[in-house]
């Protein structure tokens, strides 16, 4: 069965669910986007890893990823193998250097390990038909795009410009040592709208 390669392309909140978040994964040769609901938790945990962000202490996937490395553990590639009743279920492929095992994970979990340990995310062509959608991430029709199949389940929220808006009068040192403070403090969420910011001022 031949794999297609997904690639992390944001994650926004939810427009279906209240207090829930879309991480969105895109196929890396092509224009199908597949939108899953995660658990704030899940989404702070992969925005951090997304923003480039270093917490003060390690999350837990942070500790997973501290702790197989420490056992000479390498975590190969993910997978999205199967799609059922809304939820999506996927597979760590392991190897410590004498066997290679398979580990069924929340897929949620699974995309902020594949961040973490710079591995690659697969998923099947049967997947891709039924929950791949051509969705323009940031559009504002994206309540409507994404209602396909996508109480699909098992994110820091979407940083669009109204996010971002506070802290455009702020100079770029000001916003650096706000970010260095939100860090510190585990204020997460925060500290992603600064990086935002700031990666708008690198960008312009």
């Amino acid at each position: 069965m031949s794999k297609i390669k997904l690639n992390v392309l944001g994650i926004s909140y939810s427009q279906t669910q209240s207090g829930a978040y879309a991480l969105v994964l895109t196929e890396e040769e092509g224009d199908r986007r597949i939108p899953i609901i995660v658990g704030g938790f899940e989404a702070q945990s992969i925005a951090i890893q997304l923003e480039g962000l270093k917490p003060p202490r390690p999350l837990t996937h942070d500790l997973f990823m501290n702790f197989a490395k420490s056992f000479h553990i390498d975590l190969l590639e993910v997978n999205v193998y199967k799609l059922e009743e809304g939820v999506f279920y996927s597979k760590l492929y392991c190897d410590n250097g004498e066997q290679k095992i398979s580990i069924d994970t929340r897929t949620s979990d699974a995309i902020a390990l594949a961040l973490r340990f710079k591995c690659p995310i697969y998923t099947t062509e049967e997947i891709m038909e039924r929950a791949g959608i051509v969705l323009e991430f940031g559009s504002e029709d994206k309540s409507s795009t994404i209602s396909k199949e996508t109480t699909l389940s098992d994110t820091t929220p979407a940083k669009g410009a109204d996010k971002t808006e506070e802290f455009k009068d702020f100079t770029t040192q000001e916003l650096n040592e706000m970010l260095k403070e939100s860090i510190g403090n585990e204020d997460y969420e925060r500290a992603s709208i600064i990086q935002e910011e700031l990666n708008n001022r690198t960008d312009s």
